[in-house]
């Protein structure tokens, strides 16, 4: 699988399977067993599910920060632009 499609992957997922993967990924690594190979290329796609869940985590929190009480008291949403 390419770099590309793996990328592809990872940003299909959401926030809370990109989580999962990556606490799976990390009990792995500091079980210290396996091969070296197998541990970088876990330890790559950590490093990109960690991004990922950063992002999700950003865009939530922009969205969280927009909502906004109307004159009349009713919360409102405004929309975000997201980098």
């Amino acid at each position: 699988m390419g770099d590309a499609n793996i990328l592809t992957e990872i940003a299909a997922l959401s926030f809370e399977d990109a989580l999962s993967e990556l606490e799976q990924i990390v009990r792995r690594l500091e079980s210290g067993s396996g091969k070296l190979d197998d541990a970088i290329a876990a330890y790559e796609r950590g490093a990109l599910l960690k991004r990922h869940c950063e992002a999700k985590l950003r865009e939530a929190q922009a969205r969280v920060d927009k909502i906004v009480i109307g004159s009349v008291g009713e919360p409102t949403v405004e929309p975000v632009p997201l980098e």
